[in-house]
């Protein structure tokens, strides 16, 4: 339990039937007249719904107990992606549904952070940016170059993207986990 005056970005409430919602930004309103309250976006853990909602300030409110842990992408079981913790080394099995997006930009050995609750996979985050190669994309076609045209091309797990014309196939890039953009070229 803890109080409204309590909350800071990123802690998880538990609200109306046990649903898990984070705290995404929220404020502290103390108006000339009447009570102080406390006004907050919150995102539902698990649909990814975001909703504003407003507490009298002070009021006591259920938080949840996440568990946050680096763990490595080994490997796809079926419709499951396998991860390992890298302190103990167990091994733990996520649905594609707790994965989400992220399952875009995994490939075996990356890093990603995943959180539970109750023994129950919440979210897989990955780092803002990550390194892939570009496993097929059309040749850059010469001309004018001056609108900087862009060229969709199919990164090694599959996701396709838009990248500059100069780039070519088996080139590493640095790709946006949140956004799907091209960021650059990864030198060496």
């Amino acid at each position: 339990m803890a109080s409204t005056n309590d909350l800071k970005n990123g802690m998880v409430l538990k609200l109306e039937g046990g649903q898990l919602w984070s705290v995404v930004e929220f404020q502290h309103v103390k108006p000339g007249k009447g009570p102080a309250f406390v006004r907050t976006k919150l995102k539902n853990v698990l649909s990814g719904k975001t909703v504003d909602k407003t507490f009298n300030a002070g009021v006591k409110v259920d938080t949840a107990t996440v568990d946050r842990r680096d763990m490595q992408f080994s490997y796809m079981d079926g419709d499951y992606f396998v991860f390992m913790d890298m302190e103990t080394y167990d091994q733990l099995h996520v649905d594609r549904k707790a994965v989400g997006d992220t399952a875009h930009f995994l490939v075996e050995g990356f890093e990603a952070t995943v959180a539970q609750h109750e023994g129950e996979v919440l979210s897989v985050e990955l780092p803002a940016a990550v390194e892939l190669t570009v496993q097929d994309t059309e040749p850059g076609v010469q001309g004018d170059r001056s609108t900087g045209g862009t060229k969709p091309a199919t990164l090694e797990t599959g996701h396709q993207i838009q990248v500059p014309l100069f780039i070519t196939t088996g080139e590493k890039i640095k790709v946006d986990t949140r956004t799907s953009d091209y960021l650059g070229r990864v030198n060496g």
